[in-house]
């Protein structure tokens, strides 16, 4: 059986890196974990090609070459996914979906010919079993959850490792908060499932042993969800690896803001190698927390948390949401200010939108203010519900937010002050490479010259030259993501 992994192309978002990587020469930030994990629990007598549309095209030889395509996808992803669709079909080669786009939504696809949906250590091996018997269903489903400890390590010789500027590896899977707006909790549960330490040094052993050196991202939705394990076993194991290692990786992930809470915890993770974290901040108002159950936001300083971890020597990078019933015109001015106090340089600023399994959806749905389904990009003016607010006022707002944010003053003025106090627990991030060299002189170049900000550019430049020259490598890659994200928001710009 010769099957064909295809992973689809990603619009131009706030996280496809797209400007950003192009200083780097890299075209994709991470490869498509699902599907190179899928791909180890295939027969190994069976033939597997990837192709991932975020690095190369996928050709009409590939399809015809292919038994079957297998194909995942994020819920951004859509309109990509339908269109490999659409050409597998005009080939008459059968498809084969499964991922988070496709057990959310089974309904719009109708033309796949099988749906492989939720966990694959669960769905998949039936329909393997039943593939190879010749008579395999249309859906497989499950309402239980695997068990991560018997999920295989992911098949990384099928990627074209120079190709993305990071790796990326899950420890875990689940949440134990219940946010509305958010389905992790409908697809993978609120207990963290938890691979075991072996799993994990096995997992990076073999990125090393395949020549990788650089940033793994842990993928996990909340990556503190066990602490107890973190602290006692997968932490210290991690760590001891890298020490007998030289230290070739540095990690970025996923946590809640209770991280702050937690010194020791804290520096377990540098210790072994975490330099930034992503946190659901959403809101500094304490009745629209309330509102969407962020429980674990509430009755805290926010702000005083964020400057703890990065205190601790850990970049925070923010998910920010703009439109919950109990906004008023005053938030957009509370977001922009709390935003440059925190000092946190990468803010995801979105539009709140309804996921099909989230309890948002079906509150709103009950009160029949669903408009659509989600295109996945909340990064874009688009919601798929009727706001209380006046969807102009709304996006009026939204967009004096992203000006107030990442305007060229307002967003090197965070970035200094940033750099003015931050130590980053690990020191290896600013090592000189070649890679960091072109992307320096690109910089130059790209922003320093023909940039319409270029003279915030030049003023980070010196600034950080003269009083945190240890950190100029950082400002640099800060100015090359600025210039990204405006990129991004081009059409508020």
């Amino acid at each position: 059986m010769k099957i064909l992994l295809v992973y689809p192309e990603y619009p131009d978002t706030f996280w496809s890196f797209k400007y950003a990587l192009k200083f780097i020469s890299k075209k994709a930030a991470y490869p498509p974990l699902g599907l190179i994990t899928v791909a180890s629990m295939l027969p190994p007598y069976w033939e597997t090609k990837l192709v991932d549309m975020n690095i190369e095209k996928l050709k009409m030889e590939d399809i015809l070459w292919a038994d079957y395509v297998f194909l995942s996808a994020m819920s951004t992803q859509i309109q990509s996914a339908l269109h490999v669709i659409d050409r597998c079909k005009a080939l008459l080669t059968p498809v084969v979906a499964g991922g988070p786009l496709f057990t959310a939504d089974p309904e719009k696809f109708d033309r796949v010919d099988h749906l492989v949906l939720n966990e694959a250590e669960i769905t998949l091996p039936p329909f393997l079993k039943d593939l190879e018997n010749g008579h395999a269903k249309h859906v497989y489903s499950t309402n239980e959850f695997a068990n991560v400890e018997q999920s295989p390590a992911p098949d990384y010789s099928l990627v074209k490792l120079n190709q993305y500027s990071s790796k990326c590896i899950q420890f875990s899977r689940g949440c134990p908060f219940n946010c509305e707006f958010c389905d992790i909790t409908a697809l993978l549960g609120h207990k963290c499932r938890i691979k075991t330490s072996d799993q994990i040094i096995f997992e990076i052993q073999n990125l090393y042993d395949l020549g990788w050196r650089g940033e793994i991202f842990f993928v996990d939705d909340n990556f503190i969800g066990n602490k107890k394990i973190l602290k006692e076993a997968m932490l210290p194991a991690l760590q001891l690896w890298m020490k007998e290692h030289k230290y070739p990786f540095h990690f970025t992930t996923e946590a809640s803001i209770n991280l702050s809470d937690d010194p020791e915890l804290m520096q377990l993770m540098i210790d072994a190698g975490f330099l930034s974290v992503f946190v659901g901040i959403e809101t500094p108002e304490e009745v629209s927390l309330e509102e969407c159950n962020k429980v674990q936001n509430k009755n805290r300083d926010l702000i005083s948390s964020v400057k703890t971890i990065q205190t601790a020597g850990m970049e925070v990078l923010g998910g920010f949401i703009i439109g919950f019933d109990s906004d008023t015109p005053g938030i957009f001015r509370q977001q922009i200010d709390f935003i440059q106090k925190s000092g946190i340089i990468s803010a995801m600023i979105g539009l709140l939108n309804a996921p099909t399994k989230s309890q948002l959806y079906k509150r709103l749905n009950a009160e029949g203010r669903i408009l659509e389904k989600w295109s996945g990009d909340n990064t874009s003016n688009a919601m798929n519900f009727v706001p209380k607010m006046d969807k102009k006022l709304l996006d009026k707002g939204y967009q004096e937010v992203i000006r107030g944010v990442y305007g060229g003053k307002a967003f090197y003025e965070r970035v200094k002050s940033f750099l003015i106090d931050f130590n980053p627990g690990m020191k290896n991030k600013n090592k000189v490479s070649l890679r960091k060299i072109m992307a320096f002189i690109r910089s130059i170049f790209i922003i320093g010259i023909f940039d319409s900000n270029r003279k915030y550019y030049w003023r980070l430049f010196f600034w950080s030259i003269f009083n945190r020259r240890d950190l100029f490598p950082m400002a640099i890659t800060y100015a090359i993501y600025g210039y990204h994200y405006r990129k991004s928001y081009a059409k508020i710009f």
